[in-house]
């Protein structure tokens, strides 16, 4: 199973997605790691990216998932993947649960204001909320909680979600620390 944690710039992506790997004991990759020096260019002069720029960089990030989970059989990814049709091309990767980290405008740019991401400028927010596309199957959990009962609460809603129907078991993959990962 892959878990893309997703949301806007800000929402805690990374934190949480390296986090939430570390609880499932699973390999973690982040989308910001895959974007050629174009894209990264473009980002850090408060441009923001069109769909030309991301299908290259979605498919990159399909080809990772594929080889790590062909190693580990599972894997955790941050990525913004904002639209639908962007998730649409992650599932490409195998067998993805999407965790949509949600935030206000507000919280998002008190965090962005906090913080100093190495290309990503605060001002390309807007342009993120208007690119978003709220997803409709995905665990939805609020930003505004501690790191540890984010990872709590995804930890438990894919335990729950895990079916013998074609998805990865968790059970085959127990959490690190399952009862630091329930508290």
């Amino acid at each position: 199973m892959i878990v893309v944690v997703m949301g806007v710039s800000g929402c805690g992506k990374s934190t949480v997605g390296a986090a939430l790997a570390h609880a499932l004991g699973w390999p973690f990759l982040d989308a910001d790691d895959f974007h050629p020096p174009a894209n990264v260019a473009k980002m850090a002069a408060g441009t923001p990216l069109t769909d030309d720029d991301r299908w290259p960089w979605l498919d990159r990030i399909v080809d990772a998932l594929r080889q790590t989970t062909a190693a580990s059989g599972n894997a955790v990814l941050a990525c913004s993947a904002l639209r639908e049709s962007y998730r649409a091309r992650l599932a490409l990767a195998g067998v993805i649960r999407f965790v949509h980290l949600r935030g206000d405008h507000a919280i998002i740019a008190q965090r962005l204001a906090q913080r100093r991401h190495r290309y990503m400028p605060a001002t390309l927010l807007a342009s993120q909320f208007a690119t978003l596309e709220v997803p409709r199957d995905a665990i939805d959990i609020a930003v505004d909680q501690t790191v540890d009962a984010q990872v709590a609460a995804i930890v438990a809603a894919l335990a729950h979600a895990v079916t013998d129907r074609g998805r990865a078991s968790l059970a085959a993959s127990p959490p690190r620390d399952a009862a630091a990962a329930a508290e």
